[in-house]
């Protein structure tokens, strides 16, 4: 009877310890990867060790190029802090994330803006000296609209200012994170309803008396997209007390209001929309 009961107190345990061990390889739906796993070939701005790190410790600009470099051997030594393991090497996966072949040195291009979003703040930019919109737009698609600086030329323009080493205050401008931040790059469009009428900015200039302020208003501490305002893009009817084509097309100081008779002198095309 002793022996019996034994075993199947022998029995139970086994079954518990195949159990608990079951449990225990058991990963619930998670991917588990091992510790060597870790992909070291590509740069990860996101990381949070690397976002708390300020940008000109590897993107030193000493000139006024409008292609960046990539950090290079300056690299090498805040990186190292961290990875000097995978810095033991010139052969390592690392290396390929700026050498296209590393034992010769040979960096990769640039990459263009993807990764990176851009922030800029028309109010504080207009109270700043005597810049004005002409400082960084010109006018585009024959006078219809007026260009946005983009890509790396983008840089030339910003960097009239933005130099090497210069400071607003006692804060840096020259560095990258002034402009950009982590995110989806979103390009500002040139195609805004206003500019689908006949309108041009070359015919609107100083040779009528008139610069951007007559139509345009600079908002403070809204979105991007919002902080320089609009005008309707009517010459009739539009809303009581706004900035449209009415504002000065107003049958006095040029045809408007009710006029139709010269309707191709704003609008061209079989079809307008508004």
């Amino acid at each position: 009877m002793l022996i019996l009961l034994a075993v199947a107190i022998t029995m139970v345990f086994a079954t518990l310890n195949s159990r608990a061990n079951k449990l225990a390889n058991h990963n619930f739906g998670l991917v588990l990867e091992p510790q060597n796993a870790t992909d070291y070939s590509k740069f990860k701005h996101v990381n949070p060790n690397h976002s708390r790190l300020p940008c000109l410790l590897c993107h030193r600009r000493e000139t006024n190029a409008a292609r960046p470099t990539l950090p290079g051997s300056n690299a090498h030594l805040p990186c190292a802090g961290c990875h000097t393991q995978q810095f033991a090497s010139s052969s390592g996966p690392m290396c390929t994330i700026c050498h296209t072949e590393a034992q010769a040195g040979k960096l990769k291009a640039f990459p263009r803006l993807s990764s990176f979003n851009m922030r800029f703040d028309h109010a504080r930019h207009t109270r700043t000296g005597n810049l004005g919109c002409a400082n960084c737009h010109r006018p585009s698609r024959g006078g219809v609209a007026l260009s946005i600086p983009a890509g790396f030329s983008a840089h030339t323009t910003c960097f009239g200012c933005h130099t090497p080493h210069a400071k607003s205050g006692d804060k840096d401008i020259s560095s990258c994170g002034v402009c950009h931040q982590p995110g989806r790059h979103l390009r500002m469009p040139t195609t805004a309803a206003a500019f689908r009428v006949g309108f041009s900015h070359a015919k609107h200039d100083r040779s009528e008396g008139l610069n951007c302020n007559d139509c345009h208003r600079v908002r403070a501490g809204v979105a991007r997209q919002l902080q320089v305002s609009a005008p309707q893009p009517l010459n009739h009817h539009a809303s009581a007390g706004a900035l449209s084509c009415m504002s000065c097309h107003n049958s006095k100081r040029a045809f408007g209001g009710d006029d139709f008779s010269a309707c191709k002198r704003c609008h061209t095309g079989n079809a307008w929309h508004f």
